[in-house]
């Protein structure tokens, strides 16, 4: 047996899967959320042929149930009892490690790391730079160590993949020794998202990774792009924090950063009510009044001008970062759509990629419109540039990392 338990652990919420790494095939997995918050809500799936077949006229693949999760331990406490009620039984695969997404490892952490009272320091030390993720994520390993005393727990960082980066992608062009102090620099996130999604590309489209020039959209409620040579991050849109980059669901990405000296002088605006503003107001939700690109989508196709609005200077940034990136690859064999949105909404990546051709990008129309939960290509067959849809799979890829390090 080689299960590993992977936890995505956030403030309020604790996400799992347990994964056989024989097979690579999830055999449960769960949300546990309003933790803390009087009434949580915890919600635990197996795939349907692992409910035994004499059950199943009354065993659903999906439970679902309402009570007081107090705190991390406690959700972990309720993840066991799902386990045990519904299956499978963590007798029989129990995980031989604990793999953990943390956010932010800053320059010290460009690899999977097992857990150490040394590593937790440093995790925490790092929270000045990810104030909402790291300490949840640390919150998440203490109540996993307790529960799981006699495993392995790695740690697994979005920010790692990006350590390639080279001085001139990662710098920023302010007083070097001001940077410096306060560890000012782009690190990048997704990390995890877009190394798995660039070695799903490399093998559906049968060459080696070492030789792929390539772009991976991540793009969800939080969108990243990353410029990817020979299966190293050589450019990424986020920056010091997640917010930089593209237009995204609540976040602005970019945007002059004296409009920031401005409505703090204007409009009296304080530090909490820019990043309030910029981080939980604005991107898509301020620019059309709702986060979800299908219902932007929807108004859109009824005509509404702020919708309308919403998806072109989307889209306008996205085609601004996919022209950047392949100036800086010096061109592009493979680009990959992932997340929620880069697989699921196909007049997104049409828009994105239009007008493109003179680059050796010819989008398939008929391939475009075609939902499907598998990897697949949707450029035509004389397309210079081989577009694709690559659903993502980061707990997989944490897995993957977490073993590594056990067996190494």
């Amino acid at each position: 047996m080689s299960d590993i338990l992977v936890v995505n652990s956030g403030s309020s919420s604790l996400k799992y899967q347990l994964i056989e790494m024989a097979t690579e095939r999830t055999l449960a997995s769960g949300l546990i959320e309003r933790i803390g918050e009087g009434a949580g809500r915890a919600v635990h799936t197996i795939p349907w042929d692992e409910v035994p077949s004499v059950d199943r006229a009354d065993a659903p693949s999906t439970t679902e149930r309402e009570l007081p999760i107090p705190d991390h331990v406690a959700a972990f406490r309720v993840m066991l009892d799902a386990f045990e009620a519904h299956g499978p039984s963590l007798a029989e695969h129990r995980p031989v490690a604990v793999g953990h997404r943390v956010v932010h490892g800053g320059k010290r952490f460009f690899e999977p790391t097992v857990v150490t009272e040394l590593v937790k320091i440093n995790i925490a030390d790092l929270a000045e730079l990810a104030p909402l993720h790291n300490p949840a994520n640390l919150q998440g390993i203490e109540a996993a160590e307790h529960v799981f005393p006699d495993v392995p727990h790695v740690v697994v960082f979005d920010t790692a993949f990006h350590q390639t980066l080279p001085p001139a992608a990662y710098s920023y062009a302010i007083d070097a020794d001001v940077a410096e102090q306060y560890r000012v620099r782009r690190y990048g996130f997704h990390g995890t998202s877009h190394k798995y999604v660039s070695e799903q590309a490399a093998l559906l489209v049968g060459r080696p990774l070492g030789e792929l020039r390539q772009l991976v959209l991540h793009l969800g409620n939080g969108a990243s792009i990353t410029a990817i040579d020979g299966g190293r991050s050589v450019e990424t849109s986020m920056g010091m924090t997640p917010l930089e980059g593209l237009v995204m669901g609540t976040r602005s990405g970019d945007i002059d950063p004296a409009v920031l000296v401005h409505l703090h002088r204007r409009a009296g605006y304080d530090f909490d009510a820019l990043d309030t503003l910029l981080n939980k107001r604005s991107g898509l939700l301020g620019l059309a009044g709702t986060n979800d690109v299908r219902d932007v989508l929807e108004s859109r196709a009824a005509g509404d001008p702020a919708a309308t609005l919403a998806f072109d200077v989307y889209v306008h940034r996205l085609k601004a970062y996919v022209g950047a990136y392949f100036a800086q690859l010096g061109g592009v064999d493979v680009i990959s759509f992932t997340a929620g949105v880069g697989e699921n909404a196909a007049p997104v990546r049409a828009a994105a990629l239009a007008g493109l051709e003179r680059l050796g990008i010819e989008l398939d129309a008929s391939r475009n419109e075609v939902r499907s939960r598998e990897a697949r290509v949707i450029s035509t067959d004389a397309s210079e540039v081989v577009v694709l849809v690559v659903p993502t799979n980061e707990e997989l890829e944490i897995a993957r990392q977490t073993l590594e390090v056990v067996e190494a």
